[in-house]
């Protein structure tokens, strides 16, 4: 005996209504909206609260969101309901009922962050600089404090090299 052959498609089906309809006998369609919030999380909030701030999940309806600073998380915890109304804005049909703040490290982000974007960071040194500062330290002991102090003081000479820069920009 034979398989019965099926006839053959008028029309592919295209993957997308697929992955709907299977989805929607799964009942998950309002959980895979709701999860839309972590994708559209940094541009729902802005680049500034993203650098501190990282979306882990969702459960339940409650975004849990890992803050990096205590400072941030007293801010962010005034701003709720603001945040949540923009988020349920953009995700439409499936709104989240809370957003839950966490204490710990954010990493991960795939954009550029606004610590990365500051001009006198794009600032460097010449050698004569770079001498200076050696020589300031080089009589510090202790290896890990040197380098500390060396790094400080690296940070500190571009800063005040970028405000020179600008400041003869301004008078030019």
């Amino acid at each position: 005996m034979s398989k019965p052959r099926r006839p053959p498609m008028k029309k592919a089906a295209h993957v997308g209504g697929l992955l709907d309809q299977l989805l929607a006998k799964l009942g998950l369609e309002e959980r895979l909206e709701q999860a839309k919030a972590l994708v559209i999380w940094e541009s729902v909030v802005g680049p500034q609260i993203a650098a501190h701030t990282r979306p882990l999940k969702i459960r339940d309806g409650v975004i849990e969101v890992c803050v990096d600073q205590p400072v941030w998380m007293q801010q962010l915890q005034l701003m709720k309901p603001q945040i949540l109304g923009k988020l349920n804005a953009a995700l439409g049909e499936a709104p989240l009922r809370d957003i839950f703040l966490k204490r710990g490290k954010v990493t991960g982000r795939s954009g550029p962050s606004v610590r990365q974007s500051l001009p006198w960071q794009q600032v460097t040194l010449d050698g004569r600089e770079k001498q200076e500062i050696e020589q300031m330290v080089e009589a510090i002991c202790d290896p890990k404090l040197r380098w500390e102090l060396e790094s400080l003081l690296t940070r500190q000479a571009c800063l005040a090299k970028a405000k020179n820069s600008g400041r003869q920009g301004d008078s030019a």
